[in-house]
Order: structure tokens, then C-alpha cells, then sequence
């Protein structure tokens, strides 16, 4: 008799959620469930489609080099600053070593050093620096090294002058850092008022989520600045803000949708049409015809 654990089919769900059970007698990961429309999708047709839900559109979650693959030449991705990582500089909590343990658990589950990827690459053959951060280590949490990563790829932006891109999805400031991580808001934003400085253009790319204090700081800093569909961007989450107001707010309160309409973005770009629209943009900024 065959091991039911090995029996179960496990259904993904598109944010990264823990798997469900749903039937058994099959292989694993076969399917993925879409968080917004509940609906049922065969893994390969969710990679194929960019992990775009084909009912309603909802953007699943990217990590950092899946979306350096989306967007990117092949192998025209160098990093940089890839060995840096976060320790504990507050010494959050002695009892245990709780942060550090937290920090080297996320290393092993996500096979990140941090929450963000910085370095350079190509798309369609116009060089580019980029950020890229990852929801999926600590909630794409901003600490000192996500800062200073962040900071490196507009330094060789500057250094190079060579556009910037910055693909932000993340929480906000990490907690376990304090004021250190909330120093990395003004350490960003100076440094992109040297690239402005410098002429060099920076584009700003929103995704699921973009809150706290990196809407704050750099996020929201770009020359032009663009956002997924149905993506969570704002200050603070619906449901905070809710809490603090007392009053419900309407349904597509910080939506990607609802701050265009209010002027805070420029654009909204599905995932499939991302990478030639940057590449316009960078044709544009370089002065090269289409």
C-alpha cells in the first residue's frame, strides 16, 4: 500500500501560501490554486503564463531571479554585492538568538542571502542596473543590507551612467533592525538624488506588495514609475488603516488601479507586456529609434 503522503496531490497557491490537499491518487504540485479567484490551474499553464491567474488576471508572487529571468537577456545578469548579509546589529533579542535564527531559517527556505538581488544586465541589448527584492525572504523586508544593495546598484548606475530600475515588493522597514532600518529610507533617497543629480534616469516597478517605508523612501522616487495589475502599494495595509479610522475604506483602496487613477503612478503593465515596455523606455532615455 502506497504511502498516503505520497499519494496526496498538493495544490500551490500563487502567493506562496502553504499547500492544500486536495484529492489523492495523484502526483504532487500538479496544480495551483489562484488567490483571488480560488480557481484551479495546471502548474505548467501557471509558469507558462508568467504565473499570471488566466480567469482574472491576478499577478502571482515572483521571486528575485524569477523576475531577472522575466525581464532580462539571457545570461547578461552580473551581481553584485551577493555575499552581504544581515546579522544582528541591535541584538534584537539575546534570548535565543531569535532574529539570527529567523535570518539563517530564511536563507535556507528562500536560497537568499537577503531580500533583495542587485547587479546588471541587458534587456534587449540596452544595459541596465537593477534591484530586485524578494517578498518571499521575511516579507521582502528593508534592512541595512537591502539598503546598502540598493545603494551599490545606483552608485554603478551613476558610476556607468546607465539606467536604473528597482522592482520593489516588500513589507517595508524590518522591525528586528529599529532605527537602522529606517536610516536605509534616507540613505536611498540621498543616493537617488545624486543619480538625479548625475542625469541618469531611474524607473520605478511596484508589485505585490509595495508598502511601508518603501513606498516611502525610494519606491515611490522614480522618474517613471509603473505597477502590476491588482498590485497592494500604500503606506499602510487596508486593514491598519481601518483599524486606526474606525471606517470602512473602498474595495480597491490601495490597489495599483486606485493610485493611478489618483496620480501616484504612471502606468499600470501587465507582466507579459513588462519587459518591452522597459525596453521602450530605455530606447527612449539612450535615443535610439524603435
Amino acid at each position: 500500500m502506497k504511502d498516503e503522503s505520497q499519494a496526496a496531490v498538493t495544490v500551490a497557491n500563487a502567493n506562496g501560501a502553504r499547500p492544500d490537499v486536495l484529492t489523492r491518487g495523484l502526483p504532487g504540485n500538479i496544480a495551483v490554486k489562484c488567490p483571488n479567484c480560488r480557481e484551479l490551474i495546471v502548474g505548467k499553464d501557471w509558469d507558462k503564463n508568467l504565473k499570471v491567474c488566466p480567469k482574472c488576471g491576478h499577478h502571482g508572487r515572483l521571486g528575485a531571479y524569477e523576475r531577472l529571468e522575466q525581464l532580462l537577456d539571457p545570461a547578461s545578469f552580473e551581481e553584485i554585492a551577493a555575499d552581504l548579509r544581515s546579522n544582528d546589529p541591535l541584538h534584537f533579542s539575546s534570548r535565543a538568538q531569535v532574529y539570527r535564527e529567523k535570518l539563517e531559517s530564511e536563507r535556507q527556505n528562500s536560497g537568499l542571502n537577503e531580500s533583495l538581488v542587485a547587479g546588471c544586465g541587458k534587456i534587449e541589448g540596452l544595459p541596465v542596473a537593477l534591484a530586485v527584492m524578494d517578498f518571499n525572504f521575511i516579507g521582502g523586508s528593508m534592512g541595512s543590507v537591502a539598503g546598502e544593495k540598493i545603494t551599490r546598484a545606483i552608485e554603478l548606475a551613476v558610476r556607468e551612467r546607465i539606467p536604473l530600475l528597482i522592482s520593489a515588493a516588500s513589507g517595508g522597514a524590518r522591525m528586528q533592525e529599529g532605527v537602522i532600518s529606517l536610516m536605509q529610507m534616507a540613505k536611498t533617497s540621498a543616493a537617488l538624488a545624486r543619480l538625479a543629480e548625475a542625469g541618469v534616469p531611474y524607473i520605478s516597478l511596484l508589485t505585490d506588495p509595495t508598502t511601508g517605508g518603501v513606498t516611502a523612501s525610494f519606491a515611490m522616487l522614480g522618474d517613471v514609475i509603473l505597477a502590476e495589475p491588482g498590485a497592494l502599494i500604500g503606506f499602510a495595509g487596508p486593514r491598519v488603516i481601518e483599524q486606526a479610522m474606525h471606517h470602512r475604506l473602498p474595495k480597491d483602496v490601495n490597489t495599483s488601479e486606485f493610485v493611478l487613477k489618483h496620480g501616484m503612478i504612471d502606468q499600470i503593465v501587465h507582466r507579459r507586456a513588462l519587459r518591452p515596455t522597459l525596453a521602450r523606455l530605455l530606447r527612449l532615455y539612450a535615443g535610439v529609434q524603435d
